[in-house]
């Protein structure tokens, strides 16, 4: 069992950054590989990124290629999303989730667990 915490969450105007942070308490934090999904009003939740249980791999949606950043720490079960030139599209829930089984990081059905999520909004 692992259970996850998002923070980082805010109001932040269109071309703005945000840090998001995924703290990971129970079984070791490098045992699993992260994703990060996000959900708007109406809308499926949706892929964003993922890393590997070891950082060496990494995967991104299109729309967010070039301006968001997954990362990691396992020294300090956390993981990250620095998100840069925000747009307003990019206005969502964010969830962290953590996979402990074989991997398909893009899908969201995939994972076993997940955090109860952090509030985006970009501003225009």
């Amino acid at each position: 069992q692992v259970q996850l915490v998002e923070s980082g969450g805010a109001l932040v105007q269109a071309g703005g950054s945000l840090r998001l942070s995924c703290l990971a308490s129970g079984r070791t934090f490098s045992r699993y590989d992260m994703g990060w999904f996000r959900q708007a009003p109406g809308k499926e939740r949706e892929f964003v990124a993922a890393v590997s249980r070891n950082g060496g791999s990494t995967y991104y949606v299109d729309s967010v290629k070039g301006r968001f950043t997954i990362s990691r720490d396992n020294a300090k079960n956390t993981g990250y999303l620095q998100m840069n030139s925000l747009k307003p599209e990019d206005t969502a829930v964010y969830y962290c989730a953590a996979n402990l089984g074989p991997w398909y990081p893009m899908v969201a059905g995939e994972y076993d667990y997940w955090g109860q999520g952090t509030q985006v909004t970009v501003s225009s």
